[in-house]
């Protein structure tokens, strides 16, 4: 497939011209349709190639033409329809949001419908070759061993900010602000993996009730910038100037992208580009012809053909080169690897990604799920990606939050998850620890909800991840309304277990990713889905900061780029990790099985030492031989001789003197 579709600046005959081109295979003609400044429609008959790309340079077009297509149907399968405008799947800039709110409206996208959509219909727009001075910048490829991710949502990380200008709150701008980057430098977190920034759409659902897709999660243009999160009129410049201000302060920028599926949702559901192009080569189907949904969208991309890779791959090396992006989070990866239909971890796409000079360059992350047959697929991405480590996440938070005592899989996650990953050419970075993220209890409702509590979404707290693990230390959400005895006692015991499973994920072996947020305690009321929840509910509430969490969190990252336990990017061993009781005594499959004693130690190249309690007790510990000081802990007390006193719910953090 050509990396030459969309609309690009091209220069013939001396001349500069834009080269119009499409693939389909399912019309039996196309009309180029540019729109001037008053909407009035000029249509250019488009030619074919053999490889059914049809095509047309045009001189004198000017940057900020809009543009779409008209499709004619070839025979009574094709869903092509001359009527409604079709977007360009490779359009860099978009405009025009659909407005699906009502049953009316929505008939507007129907193929089954009549009428010219003309005037409603997004458009994609001729844009310019960059003029942007990037100064030099380049990918800043940070070794994975050295990587702490922080996931973040570009609105909602400085919404609230009172401390930055108020035109500049939510915006790409506002990321990219002194304050903002050097926040983020002082926490010591080296990427910023961003809640997808591509051109999405609200469901129709959610615009039925006036609600929005926070998340992002329903892309439209994956080509294209979201504009929404802009504080100027070049959405473009301003978040190349937010990427170069995060290299040039050492922080990487990951993007979170969307090629499961794409928002045209169900086959009857509007239809706004790929479908009504080339439906038969942009989805899966199943016998009956209607959509397979693995993804819970309504419909899966099929990126198994020709088309559908190619697709993904320009993409990919799109923002990469436009926009100087480090890597990319897939979003329900598994069906990045499906071929007809089976995921495939050799598949064509997983081959063109690693074998390509500039992707290779860059991080990949899996979410190693979808919702298809064998789509939970943890620990069978090819080595070079990471992936997100979901047994991380609940093991952790049923030891500390549960307390079920189960210390071997503390350890096994803890040393990072060499069950799953200890593969031939796979390290510990390939597991991507985190105890929370966009979905699901943030981690200071972790440990104040039992229960989630979605009702402002709209669907009667149906939605929602059930199975959350967490503990309200007994009273539900806040402790506000307790006498000041009890709520003190709460706060205590929420505060320990959130510093408890901060540094459990810090000190862990692979690659940790913290939620934003989560180091100062930031809250979703409960709400475990707030992907429509462009409010408060979601946005960092900076005037509840919690400095004594921050300051916690802040010091377990600069102590883990101090362990080089940590960042050799290797499996431990007998060499250089023991495992030991609370009498330092080497843990024997007694003690690994007694699920009572929820405490033991762990000493790391002879010179680190992690000593754990999860009871509501105080516990004794006999310290290793040798002179220890303490580096981190809630109340932790040396005794005489070798003794260790731990408080309750506490991760205690020693270094041989």
């Amino acid at each position: 497939m050509s990396t030459l579709l969309g609309a690009n600046v091209e220069f013939r005959n001396n001349q500069q011209g834009v080269n119009f081109a499409l693939y389909s295979s399912q019309a039996s003609r196309i009309e180029l349709c540019l729109f001037d400044d008053n909407d009035q429609e000029q249509r250019i008959a488009m030619a074919k190639n053999e490889q059914d790309i049809w095509h047309c340079w045009l001189a004198n077009v000017a940057a900020g033409t809009k543009y779409a297509y008209r499709l004619y149907p070839k025979d009574e399968k094709s869903l092509n329809n001359p009527n409604k405008l079709m977007l360009d799947p490779y359009a860099k800039k978009v405009v025009g949001k659909p407005d699906l709110s009502t049953a009316t409206k929505r008939a507007c996208f129907l193929l089954n419908d009549p009428r010219d959509n003309a005037k409603v219909a997004p458009k994609g727009v001729v844009t310019a070759p960059s003029d942007f001075d990037w100064q030099g910048d380049d990918l800043l490829q940070i070794p994975w061993a050295n990587s702490i991710l922080y996931e973040l949502h570009v609105k909602g990380f400085t919404q609230l900010r009172g401390d930055l200008p108020a035109h500049i709150r939510g915006t790409y701008a506002g990321l990219a602000h002194p304050k903002s980057i050097t926040y983020l430098k002082q926490l010591g977190i080296t990427a910023v993996e961003l809640l997808p920034v591509n051109y999405a759409v609200d469901e129709p659902h959610l615009q039925e009730k006036r609600l929005h897709n926070y998340w992002g999660y329903n892309p439209l243009a994956m080509f294209a910038l979201e504009p929404r999160y802009a504080a100027t009129e070049n959405p473009e410049n301003e978040f190349k100037q937010a990427v170069k201000a995060l290299h040039q302060a050492g922080i990487e920028v990951i993007l979170d992208v969307v090629f499961n599926h794409s928002a045209e949702g169900e086959k009857h559901f509007p239809t706004f580009s790929q479908r009504g192009i080339d439906d038969e080569a942009y989805y899966y189907h199943n016998a009956d012809g209607y959509y397979e949904n693995w993804t819970g969208c309504g419909n899966t991309l099929n990126l198994s053909t020709p088309q559908g890779r190619a697709c993904v791959l320009d993409c990919l090396r799109y923002w990469v080169e436009e926009y100087h992006i480090d890597g990319f989070r897939f979003d329900l990866a598994s069906s990045l690897g499906r071929e007809q239909p089976h995921f495939n971890p050799h598949s064509l796409l997983f081959q063109a990604i690693e074998q390509d000079p500039l992707l290779s360059r860059c991080k990949m992350i899996s979410e190693p799920w979808d919702l298809g047959e064998g789509g939970y697929q943890v620990g069978n991405f090819p080595p070079y990606f990471a992936e997100w480590n979901d047994r991380y996440r609940d093991d952790i938070k049923q030891f500390w939050l549960w307390k079920n005592g189960a210390l071997g899989a503390l350890a096994e996650r803890f040393a990072g998850s060499s069950d799953m990953y200890r593969k031939e050419g796979q390290q510990p970075h390939k597991t991507l620890n985190f105890i929370t993220a966009h979905d699901g209890f943030t981690l200071r409702d972790l440990v104040s909800y039992n229960h989630k509590h979605n009702l402002a979404n709209g669907e009667d707290n149906r939605d929602g991840r059930n199975e959350n693990y967490s503990y309200n230390h007994g009273v539900e959400g806040s402790a506000e309304g307790l006498p000041l005895a009890e709520k003190s006692a709460v706060e205590k015991q929420r505060f320990l277990t959130s510093v408890a499973l901060l540094r459990t994920l810090l000190l862990s072996n692979g690659t940790p990713m913290l939620l934003a947020g989560d180091e100062f305690g930031n809250t979703q009321y409960g709400n475990n889905n707030a992907y429509c929840q462009d409010s408060q509910i979601a946005w960092l509430k900076w005037s509840a900061f919690n400095h004594d969490l921050f300051t916690s969190t802040q010091k377990m990252i600069q102590l883990r780029k101090k362990i080089a336990c940590l960042s050799r990017d290797q499996w431990w061993t007998d060499q250089n990790v023991t495992w030991l009781n609370e009498f330092s005594h080497p843990m024997q499959v007694a003690h690994w099985n007694d699920k009572a004693v929820k405490a033991m130690q762990i000493l790391l190249d002879d010179e680190w030492l992690f000593v754990i309690n999860a009871k509501d007790e105080l516990q004794n510990f006999v310290l290793p031989e040798g002179n220890w000081e303490i580096l981190a802990s809630q109340q932790a007390k040396l005794l005489k001789g070798q003794g260790l006193l731990l408080e309750t719910l506490d991760f205690c953090v020693l270094q041989r003197k």
